[in-house]
């Protein structure tokens, strides 16, 4: 009689978290632009909300509403000054696929290369404040009647990233950097940018055909393999985070796609959508490399000790947990030593609902870098559950590789510092 009371139970508060969710959903698709953005955000927090969520909110990543084309023909009008038919010799009415802020359209140029658009929905720009503005007012209410729920961080994540995502020459200047960046990885693919039809609200870019990266029906029937895609992702991620400290934080799968090049034949990863980077201090970025190396090693020491300088003081536990979605005995294992199971995964959502005020608190106390930083991470371990890759060990060699190699660099230049100043000093005691 206990166990099907419990599991009613249960099974009732599952379905009241499906019947939020989708309420939730419903509300970010009728309200649009920043509202799908923050439903987005959402459904990558694996770690702090109840499953039947981010499964629900995960569809905003690929299935957004759409501009009619008589709105996009009117930004295409108002920023390029010229009618599609002279601009394109074809245009595909039908969008390539729908975001929260823009939608893209293949079509072809009067010399014969095909490019994709991006185009702005019309009203994004002059609503987003708007939206903002009630979401706060929204979120300190609730706040007020629920003191656990502490959101906030949200908001001010939306504020100062909104106005550099709805600057799409920033995304193009974005894409083009990541490009020179990550230019010794061959399977790297970013599309080029074509300026002379690029505005704030509209980038025009080469079109690259490709599979999302978790499909994997695409991959078995072009013969990708899927261990190679994974580890090479996290080459790209590692790199991105540990060493240059300029991150692709959207790593959603529709803006990740595989595909097997033309020419080479051999397996490509097409980034997309550059519209959202975080740059790391180097102070913030050396300590996060020291403590995933600790982390890897399960060398609990570092694991408090950087923890704290990262600023989840004396919830470094709970911080550790909720950076590596690893439960307490295995990070003081060491999580390359210790294989994940569905158990533990299990383990970690329930503790995720106990624990959801200090998880709250945490997200508020930690430096803002971090949290796009955790939602990137929720992406890319995504991206490796669907693909069953997560927690290989080449994910951490790659890992490992590239914060020491970060650490080295630091210390080398910090050497070097050192010896200048130590000449500096000679010279001028000598010159006195």
């Amino acid at each position: 009689a206990y166990h099907s009371y419990v599991d009613g139970f249960f099974f009732c508060r599952g379905q009241v978290h499906r019947r939020s969710a989708e309420r939730l959903r419903d509300l970010c698709c009728a309200n649009r632009g920043t509202f799908i953005k923050v439903g987005q955000h959402l459904g990558a927090l694996d770690y702090l909300l109840p499953e039947e969520y981010t499964s629900t909110l995960k569809v905003l990543h690929s299935s957004a509403p759409q501009s009619s084309m008589e709105e996009i023909q009117q930004v295409i009008r108002e920023d390029l000054g010229k009618e599609l038919s002279d601009l394109f010799v074809s245009f595909e009415e039908k969008p390539q696929g729908a975001a929260s802020l823009a939608q893209v359209h293949k079509a072809v140029l009067h010399d014969g290369r095909t490019v994709a658009l991006k185009i702005q929905h019309p009203k994004v720009q002059t609503q987003s404040s708007k939206d903002i503005m009630v979401m706060e007012v929204l979120l300190k209410a609730i706040h007020w009647l629920f003191p656990d729920f502490a959101f906030m961080w949200l908001v001010e994540e939306a504020k100062k990233n909104m106005p550099l995502e709805l600057d799409f020459l920033n995304e193009g200047h974005n894409a083009e950097k990541v490009a020179s960046m990550l230019a010794h990885f061959p399977f790297l693919k970013v599309p080029m940018i074509h300026w002379d039809l690029s505005t704030k609200r509209i980038l025009t870019m080469e079109f690259i055909e490709g599979g999302q990266v978790n499909d994997k029906n695409y991959m078995k029937e072009h013969d990708i393999n899927v261990n190679e895609i994974s580890e090479n992702l996290g080459k790209l991620y590692s790199e991105m985070i540990f060493v240059h400290g300029f991150v692709h934080c959207d790593p959603h799968p529709g803006n990740v796609l595989v595909r097997k090049c033309p020419q080479s034949k051999k397996m490509e990863i097409v980034l997309l959508d550059h519209g959202l980077y975080q740059a790391l201090q180097p102070d913030f970025r050396l300590n996060y490399c020291r403590l995933w190396m600790s982390l890897i090693k399960g060398d609990m020491s570092g694991v408090e000790r950087y923890s704290r300088r990262l600023g989840a003081g004396d919830l470094y536990p709970l911080f550790a947990c909720v950076l590596t979605a690893r439960s307490w005995d295995a990070v003081n294992a060491g999580i390359s030593s210790v294989p994940v199971t569905h158990a533990e995964d299990v383990e970690i959502r329930t503790n995720a609902a106990l624990y959801l005020p200090q998880i709250s608190d945490l997200l508020n106390r930690v430096p803002r870098q971090m949290l796009l930083l955790l939602k990137t991470n929720d992406l890319l371990r995504g991206i490796e559950t669907t693909l069953q890759t997560r927690a290989a060990s080449s994910s951490f060699i790659n890992m490992s590789r590239c914060c020491i190699r970060a650490m080295a660099r630091s210390e080398a230049m910090n050497s070097l510092l050192s010896t200048s100043l130590k000449k500096r000093l000679f010279y001028l005691r000598i010159s006195s």
